[in-house]
């Protein structure tokens, strides 16, 4: 108990260089533009975000194949492989159900 209660007394005796009642913050304006994309980037950054869903599109098809594989693969005897395949068909949907709504996912941040 002894350098507990020598913490708090010392603690105690810290005197109070301002008092929170008397200190309070100016308002400040936080400026809140409306998001526009730079000078001649918005068509180049469209294109760019068509290519990762296009590939977000390829891949997820991909996905599928593979985990359809898997089931029928480990169909007889290997019957861990066949449920690998079909524990990995709601990740797949769940990775293309996210960048089909991405877009309006952001959206709503930013109305």
């Amino acid at each position: 108990m002894g350098p507990i209660s020598f913490g708090l007394t010392a603690l105690s005796r810290v005197p109070l260089l301002l008092d929170p009642k008397e200190t309070q913050s100016p308002e400040v304006k936080v400026p809140d533009p409306v998001p526009s994309p730079p000078p001649g980037l918005d068509k180049k950054m469209e294109t760019l975000l068509a290519w990762g869903k296009w590939g977000v599109l390829i891949c997820g098809i991909a996905g599928l194949f593979i985990c359809a594989g898997q089931m029928a693969i480990g169909r007889k005897n290997r019957s861990t492989f066949a449920t690998d395949g079909a524990t990995g068909i709601p990740w797949v949907l769940g990775g293309l159900s996210l960048a089909a709504t991405s877009a309006p996912i952001v959206a709503v941040f930013f109305k």
